[in-house]
């Protein structure tokens, strides 16, 4: 693949600075504060003995999670959505796949009837937020659960985690596929595309749009092959977090 220099000096196959800094909130039983660039999310995860009345008796527990930009994340202020008193689609939207994308990676049964919610609130926007959303959640969910394990909630033979779960954006901007796009990128990509994997490579997600020019094989190939590789190096950064 041809390199090209972005704007902020990068090739197009490298991702952003990352930083996972876990453990951010004292309060949460799980927590991690995500940077990509200046893309930064605070995931938490929230561990409740018991589960949803709708699940009660099956011996089987539940992970859920809630998305949502504070109102300065952006260039302009945007209205809480507590305030206009509805939750838009787009959060809705993205706080759903979050979810989706870790409880691919989570046994519930081994989990036992134990919910965890976890919260994952943009504090600046940059592009990417549900990607680093989704990265962050695993190492904050990561931790609930072994929290859950010392105050015996869980077993010490329990493994809810059956894999490790991140994402990445990728698209074609100018004709060229580029990984981890910032919001300059995003907002004049020829084709957006958000991708789901597991830390063995599996996929368990692709949002991809043309939003010019359909794109073709090659192009899905080469995009794939990008979003493989950065989740690969955002697995590592995960580990290293968790100090694995």
């Amino acid at each position: 693949m041809t390199d090209t220099v972005r704007v902020d000096g990068r090739t197009n196959d490298q991702l952003r600075p990352v930083t996972i800094e876990r453990g951010w909130s004292d309060q949460a039983e799980g927590s991690a504060l995500i940077s990509f660039g200046r893309t930064k999310v605070l995931c938490t995860a929230s561990f409740t003995n018991g589960v949803p009345r709708w699940m009660a008796g099956k011996g089987k527990g539940w992970v859920t999670a809630e998305y949502s930009m504070l109102p300065r994340s952006t260039d302009s202020r945007m209205d809480r959505e507590s305030v206009k008193g509805r939750i838009g689609g787009r959060t809705h939207e993205i706080s759903r796949l979050v979810g989706r994308s870790l409880r691919a990676v989570v046994d519930m049964k081994a989990l036992g009837e134990n919910t965890i919610v976890l919260d994952c609130d943009v504090l600046q926007a940059d592009g990417g937020t549900r990607t680093a959303a989704i990265t962050g959640a695993y190492v904050a969910l990561a931790d609930a659960l072994e929290w859950g394990r010392e105050k015996k909630f869980l077993s010490q033979k329990a493994q809810p985690l059956t894999d490790s779960v991140a994402a990445i954006s990728v698209g074609i901007v100018g004709g060229k596929p580029m990984l981890d796009l910032a919001y300059t990128e995003d907002s004049r990509a020829e084709t957006d595309m958000n991708v789901v994997v597991t830390g063995r490579g599996l996929f368990v997600e692709v949002q991809g749009t043309a939003e010019a020019a359909p794109f073709d094989r090659t192009e899905l190939n080469s995009l794939l092959d990008l979003a493989l590789a950065g989740t690969i190096s955002l697995t590592e950064f995960q580990k290293s977090a968790l100090g694995r």
